[in-house]
């Protein structure tokens, strides 16, 4: 199966599927298999992540799979498909994690790697259940306005907002080894960041991000996550909504899409098990303008998987 040749189909023709990639439900000895996961039952303000995955599907198609003075296309060099989507119950918190969970497992049972389109963050939990049964306990790049490592609330064990905070608890991570980079905006209790930095996560605001730059950031992360599998997490509210509003939980004074891109090209310096873009919600989105910026996300993301894992067999 090949992807839809732009040459012959305009991009906004054929059925979507993320940057035009073949559709496979059932795949098998494939580098990266792209799969969604439409759910919002763990959002705690403005819903609507549930049709992430189509918003962002539908828009990749004005993505190319080659970058202006990158050498090789991203799928010159790894074998990619799409998968559709994971199918969750819109009604019951531990059951569609339970699924999320089978699924993404039985995908690393038969392939190297997963993107994960969103969705509600609470699924990156699931995710790292999988990745971990696989890998171990691995670090993590996880790029949010939130640090997601709050209790449960309003009854919700598994809300978007207690992810990593379950994956700590589960071992499922190495905290040791996790960052979080664009961390801001008001937060419940005064001591909510405590239990992240107190289990050792290296938290890097938006201010701190803003002094240091895409490149003094990177060499942070270089230096904590080092050779250990790493799972790359990307909550959309990470990025200012000036560029992003499209999200539950926007948050303002955050970084812009550039900066963000230009960070994640250190996706391609580390050892990526693991990724997703998480939390665009179509309803809030303006002219489609976050399902963009996911889709570019995913792109570069993909991207930096190849140079990561064709390190010494090519120059990208």
């Amino acid at each position: 199966m090949d992807r839809i040749d732009t040459a012959v189909s305009p991009r906004y023709a054929q059925i979507p599927t993320f940057m035009r990639l073949p559709h496979d439900p059932s795949p098998r000895g494939k580098d990266v298999v792209v799969i969604g996961a439409p759910y919002d039952g763990g959002t705690s303000y403005r819903p609507g992540a549930r049709f992430g995955p189509r918003a962002v599907r539908t828009e990749s198609g004005l993505v190319h799979g080659v970058g202006i003075d990158r050498g090789p296309g991203t799928f010159d060099l790894i074998d990619c498909v799409d998968a559709g989507d994971i199918d969750l119950t819109p009604f019951h918190m531990r059951l569609a994690m339970e699924t999320a969970e089978e699924r993404l497992s039985a995908l690393l049972a038969d392939n190297a790697a997963f993107l994960m389109l969103g969705g509600d963050h609470s699924l990156t939990l699931a995710a790292l259940r999988a990745v971990a049964g696989r890998h171990g306990p691995v670090a993590v790049l996880h790029l949010d306005a939130h640090s997601d490592t709050n209790p449960a609330v309003y009854g919700g064990e598994y809300h978007h907002g207690t992810p990593f905070r379950h994956a700590i608890e589960e071992k499922l991570v190495d905290p040791r080894r996790m960052l979080q980079i664009g961390i801001r905006g008001h937060n419940p209790r005064p001591d909510s960041l405590d239990y992240a930095r107190g289990h050792g996560v290296r938290i890097v605001t938006t201010d701190e991000f803003c002094e240091l730059g895409p490149r003094a950031t990177a060499a942070l992360v270089r230096e904590r996550v080092g050779d250990a599998p790493v799972y790359v997490s990307v909550d959309v509210d990470v990025v200012d909504p000036a560029f992003a509003p499209g999200t539950g939980t926007p948050a303002p004074g955050g970084p812009t899409s550039r900066e963000v891109l230009a960070l994640l090209r250190v996706t391609g310096d580390l050892r990526p098990v693991g990724l997703d873009v998480m939390e665009v919600s179509p309803p809030y989105d303006h002219a489609g303008i976050t399902a963009v910026l996911a889709t570019e996300i995913g792109a570069e993301l993909l991207y930096q998987y190849a140079r990561a894992h064709t390190r010494g067999r090519t120059t990208p």
